[in-house]
């Protein structure tokens, strides 16, 4: 099937479905303003993450935001299923979206205090954990209003949420003892609630991708809005230092990163992934999706949250003569390389050809730290941009290879 082909398969499959007493037409294909506004929510975790990981500046640090990350992460995906079947459009949708919203907000305002507790006010890590299981019961609800004329999905529902109290009560409780347990027992909250939606999924075969397009795009943005952290955090690494050469040279080598980043998703993968998903019946469609968008896409945002951390630390030093240090090391060649990393599995994932530059980036990018952590800042970003430069060109040359051997036989 050629890519015009792939396209008009997007487009037929481009209409979600009617919810009885909920609206008097069928969803649009593209996402809505209003999910674009929903989504800003987690703008502002994403930068809480990044901060609680700065503020620690050290190993457990970094996991603890990531098992944060990995909380929202779940939250997010749930509401991007319901938005694909049915239009936000409608009072009672935006009505239940606020909702979430809100609580939302409130678990990013506690994200610096959801392991320890600042002195005075509420006890932080409950009212996270509150937040975290008042957005989930509000997932539930939405799409429990969206399926009375649906008995596969009532039943996926049902399936659902069997599997969802066990996960929400190990965060509960995890903030209740507090302490080393705490992020155990959220570390197998989140393992748990990631195998428990995958075995339900497959014994309910009731949820669905309606339209494609909407899809792809929904997570093409969520990428973006994440990139938009790698770009804040060169501010927030120079924010209150004199403007000086080094600090330009090191903006506009971070600057490069981040684009880097956006080609390596957006140029290469993005659109195959929807023609890759258009290809397939409807039940394939939904494993498909949920293995390489909601799963996959857990790692891509991981690793671009994990290099903004390191970009962050980076123009932190980026006038230092002295080297860059392990800390800012590790978080930058990491955090690269484990979006190389997701964005192969998602390659892998939608059945494109096996993705050897990503993985050479990844691997060439590890080996690396030990040189990035001793030679200076700004030669660290140098350093980091050319070697995906030159993997991103060297990858974009095959490409071109094989388009025109295609196009000759």
């Amino acid at each position: 099937m050629d890519h015009a082909d792939d396209g008009s398969a997007a487009r037929s499959s481009g209409r979600r479905v009617h919810v009885p007493g909920l609206g008097e037409r069928d969803a649009p294909a593209r996402v809505t303003a209003f999910e674009l506004f929903f989504d800003l929510v987690y703008v502002f975790a994403f930068t809480q993450v990044s901060r609680l990981m700065a503020e620690a500046h050290s190993g457990l640090g970094v996991l603890q935001g990531l098992v944060v990350l990995g909380l929202l992460w779940w939250t997010w995906v749930g509401f991007s299923w319901i938005s694909n079947q049915a239009s936000v459009d409608q009072p009672a949708f935006r009505l239940g979206m606020t909702v979430t919203m809100i609580a939302v907000f409130v678990g990013a305002l506690t994200i610096p205090e959801s392991y320890e507790d600042l002195e005075g006010g509420w006890y932080g890590p409950l009212v996270f954990a509150g937040a975290y299981a008042t957005v989930r019961i509000a997932h539930i609800t939405i799409y429990a209003v969206l399926s009375p004329g649906d008995p596969l999905l009532r039943r996926q529902l049902l399936i659902f949420l069997a599997a969802l109290v066990p996960g929400v009560a190990l965060i509960l409780l995890g903030a209740a003892v507090g302490g080393q347990a705490q992020l155990w027992l959220w570390i197998a909250a989140i393992v748990y609630d990631l195998a428990a939606t995958r075995v339900g999924s497959i014994l309910g075969r009731g949820w669905r991708i309606p339209s494609v397009q909407h899809w792809a795009e929904r997570y093409g943005l969520v990428v973006i809005l994440a990139l938009g952290e790698s770009i804040v955090a060169i501010g927030v690494g120079v924010a209150a230092e004199p403007i000086d050469l080094p600090i330009i040279l090191g903006s506009a080598a971070a600057i490069v990163v981040s684009v880097l980043l956006w080609w390596s998703y957006f140029a290469r993968l993005a659109v195959r992934g929807e023609h890759r998903l258009a290809e397939v019946d409807e039940h394939r469609r939904a494993v498909r999706g949920a293995d390489a968008y909601s799963y996959a896409h857990l790692v891509i945002i991981a690793g671009i949250i994990v290099a903004a951390l390191g970009i962050e630390d980076a123009m932190k030093h980026v006038s230092d003569s002295r080297g860059l240090g392990w800390f800012g090391a590790i978080a930058l060649a990491s955090g690269i390389a484990a979006f190389a990393a997701g964005t192969a599995l998602f390659a892998f994932l939608i059945g494109e050809r096996a993705p050897a530059f990503r993985i050479t980036e990844a691997a060439v990018i590890l080996v690396a730290i030990p040189l990035l952590a001793s030679v200076p800042a700004l030669a660290a970003l140098l350093l980091v941009g050319a070697i995906m430069g030159i993997i991103a060109a060297a990858e974009a040359t095959a490409d071109r290879r094989r388009a025109r051997s295609a196009a000759g036989s």
